[in-house]
């Protein structure tokens, strides 16, 4: 993880504004998961991105959704 990653990390806990969307390391970081896995996830359509400019970005409410939805797939299996 970068240190832009860490200091946003940082500033959110300490109860600073939420981002609205964070780097694919930040997103990575959120879901506990490594960058590769990540843009795996990404790829797969199954972790909202988008793209601003040239960069890469997750919406910072794509996290919990994907967490939600993989929940509710495993209640269901």
């Amino acid at each position: 993880m970068s240190i832009a990653s860490v200091e946003t990390a940082r500033h959110l806990e300490a109860g600073g504004s939420a981002p609205v969307l964070l780097t694919v390391e930040e997103a990575a970081y959120c879901l506990r998961v490594g960058r590769t896995t990540c843009f795996a996830l990404i790829r797969s359509g199954e972790l909202e991105s988008l793209m601003v400019g040239g960069l890469r970005r997750v919406p910072a409410d794509a996290p919990a959704a994907y967490l939600a939805r993989r929940r509710a797939e495993q209640r269901a299996a």
